[in-house]
């Protein structure tokens, strides 16, 4: 059985290019593109880990991150933050909403996928 991935990322290329990677890394994968929609996905389909983006429209994703971890049959999935909003303190902001790590865009995708199989193999 695949593990799962739940990407909540607004932007559709990067959505795209972050499902080709892990579904030929043999992940199954699940999209939000909203945080609130990230929240509902987490809640319905309990993804072994997720990859968030932080600007997202209305709920952004350090929220979103604070929701999911708050929430008690989800507070153990792995969830690292993959943005572009990497400016100095950033990690530091995103590891107290309570991600487990953080990717700055523009990433390498071996690196990325490397992080992944990190958490689920």
């Amino acid at each position: 059985m695949s593990r799962t991935i739940l990407i909540v990322e607004d932007q559709d290329d990067n959505r795209r290019i972050m499902r080709d990677l892990l579904t030929s890394g043999g992940y199954a994968v699940i999209e939000a593109v909203t945080g609130l929609d990230g929240v509902r996905a987490a809640e319905a389909h309990r993804p072994d880990l997720i990859l968030m983006d932080v600007q997202l429209p209305g709920l952004d994703g350090y929220e979103a991150t604070r929701r999911i971890k708050a929430h008690p049959d989800l507070g153990a999935i792995p969830i690292i933050i993959v943005t572009s909003y990497a400016l100095s303190g950033d990690d530091i902001k995103a590891y107290a909403a309570g991600c487990d790590d953080y990717v700055a865009k523009p990433f390498s995708p071996r690196q990325l996928l490397a992080k992944v199989r990190g958490y689920l193999d």
